[in-house]
């Protein structure tokens, strides 16, 4: 069943994060879908759950209250009218040009090992690029499904930092082993809690493009990751070898 709430005290992309992730942790929760225009929260709830429950699972800052009662046939924000592949076009169309570019520059005097240096160099640099367009919003999006940013929330700040970081080391090729390890490390730590969002079928919002992107998560996320896991396996095993 689905319930219609107005939600008072949102201010930006980080609030709506925020509530989504307090109100998506409550036992009988399926799906939240909260829209900051409206200031209003679509709750899918395998069974009915008191208002109380709900204002004592968001903190002081928020306050909600009944605007539609009974079920509704309302469906979350980022899934209204499209299909799964219509959802995730944007993320398509960048690994599109990241391969295309990635072959560009290597097409000459291919180079299997520079070109996947390459791809991963330009990964990191684009989607630190969205996740700085929202770099207040993007902390609560991430900690609702990467393990470490929940319980170190500072991660989740310094996390596009770090991304870029990894860009500049691949596109610059400096100290590669060292950026190949912290790769397999941040990038398995979040495919953990991938793996454990989509098992467990909540419906939230993947920050893998930080807020200004809608993108839910998907099976895709988890490929995204599992790619960039594998050219990092890849080429570390060739340093070690």
């Amino acid at each position: 069943m689905k319930h219609t709430y107005k939600i008072d005290g949102m201010t930006c992309s980080g609030c709506v994060a925020s509530v989504t992730d307090q109100l998506i942790s409550l036992d009988g929760v399926q799906d939240v879908a909260v829209d900051l225009e409206s200031s209003q929260a679509v709750i899918s709830m395998k069974r009915h759950i008191p208002l109380s429950d709900l204002r004592s699972a968001l903190s002081d800052k928020y306050s909600i209250s009944e605007k539609q009662s009974k079920e509704v046939s309302v469906t979350p924000e980022i899934t209204v009218g499209k299909t799964k592949l219509q959802q995730l076009r944007p993320l398509f169309l960048i690994f599109l040009y990241l391969f295309s570019a990635s072959f560009l520059l290597n097409f000459r005097d291919w180079n299997t090992g520079e070109a996947m240096l390459d791809f991963m160099g330009l990964f990191y640099i684009v989607f630190s690029f969205f996740k700085f367009l929202d770099l207040k919003g993007f902390p609560e999006s991430f900690r609702m499904y990467d393990p470490l940013a929940k319980v170190l929330p500072v991660y989740g700040w310094i996390y596009p930092f770090l991304e870029l970081a990894l860009g500049l080391m691949f596109l610059m090729r400096f100290q590669l082993n060292i950026a190949l390890i912290v790769t397999i490390v941040i990038l398995g730590i979040t495919t953990v809690g991938v793996t454990k969002t989509l098992l467990d079928k909540k419906s939230i919002r993947c920050a893998c493009l930080g807020t200004a992107l809608k993108l839910p998560m998907t099976e895709a996320t988890f490929i995204e990751n599992a790619i960039m896991l594998l050219m990092a396996g890849i080429m570390l095993s060739r340093f070690y070898t």
